[in-house]
């Protein structure tokens, strides 16, 4: 009870301190031309918190738009899930993504999930986690893909390249996502998550996971987590059985080559079919943390030998879908 109480005068404090970002300026009014200009598809540059309706629930997010967005290209899109008990601005800031995708040119977006306090203590429902949206059997699988239809109408996005990945139970709902939605997903990077749903993805699908060989909230080695903070008991499914499933899936080799620099192992399954691919970096002594990035919610801190962020975003530039 401490321990969720404790997470709700974070999350309050949050978002008190830092507030939802804002929606574009009103624009000025115009001079009145004989041509009109032809409409601008995107946004200009910047951050937008915008919604849309889905299964009777309205649904927010935070979309960043590059400094180079324009309507002359399709751009890569990354959809990025917050952790349990977390929110879209706690994903922003611990991943840093919204500043590579200005330096790499690619949009990226922070969806939210359900919660009973507003913005606060939001999850996904993973299959077996958690919360708030396990509880109420909230589709968010059907919310993500009006996500991305809605975003692909409003927006210049490849749809070869559109890439999920999310932190604990957000790294849960990737790997859902990539068993659901595997016709409009190209890859996904799970970090400090685990696949415990039944999956039967209906393409291939490159992955890409990260997680901390001393986790206690997800452990590596599957299990009953150790350091619990939603009140439904689960068993996770180990990093091997997901590692090892994608590795079938895709028909890779099935024995990974490996690299082991400092605390980082990196495992590579080679020899996958339609141009996927398959990678673990497991972090020894690391816990429950997004690697290279800032302490989610005041957890454990994050190892500055590998930025999650920036390695995921190669690998996806090399796995569009075919």
């Amino acid at each position: 009870m401490k321990y969720w109480l404790g997470l709700l005068v974070l999350g309050i404090f949050v978002t008190v301190g830092c507030g939802r970002l804002g929606n574009a300026p009103a624009p000025t009014r115009a001079t009145p031309a004989v041509t009109a200009p032809s409409p601008r598809r995107t946004l200009p540059p910047g951050d937008y918190a915008q919604s849309l309706m889905h299964a009777g629930r309205t649904r927010t997010y935070t979309i960043h738009l590059p400094r180079g967005i324009s309507d002359e290209r399709a751009f890569p899109l990354v959809i990025m899930l917050h952790g349990g008990a977390g929110n879209s601005e706690h994903a922003a800031r611990m991943s840093g993504f919204s500043t590579l995708a200005d330096q790499e040119n690619f949009i990226v977006v922070y969806p939210d999930g359900t919660g009973r306090l507003g913005e606060v203590l939001l999850t996904w429902n993973a299959g077996n986690c958690c919360g708030y949206a396990l509880d109420n059997n909230i589709d968010d699988v059907g919310f993500i893909r009006a996500l991305i239809e809605k975003l692909e109408r409003d927006h210049p996005i490849n749809p070869k390249q559109i890439y999920v990945t999310g932190m604990s139970n957000g790294g849960m709902m990737a790997y859902r996502l990539a068993c659901e939605l595997a016709d409009k997903i190209a890859a996904i990077a799970p970090v400090a998550g685990a696949l415990n749903v039944e999956c039967k993805p209906t393409a291939p699908i490159s992955v890409i996971a990260f997680h901390g060989m001393a986790d206690q909230h997800v452990l590596f080695e599957g299990g009953a987590p150790r350091v619990r903070a939603d009140p439904h008991p689960r068993e996770d499914k180990s990093v091997a059985y997901a590692m090892n499933f994608w590795a079938q899936h895709n028909r890779c080799a099935p024995t990974p080559q490996r690299d082991e620099r400092g605390n980082i192992i990196h495992d590579t399954y080679t020899n996958c079919a339609n141009g996927t691919a398959v990678e673990l970096y497991a972090i020894k002594g690391e816990g429950h943390t997004w690697p290279g990035g800032k302490s989610w919610l005041g957890g454990d801190p994050p190892t500055q030998e590998i930025s999650a962020t920036k390695v995921m975003w190669e690998f996806f530039k090399q796995h569009p879908k075919n």
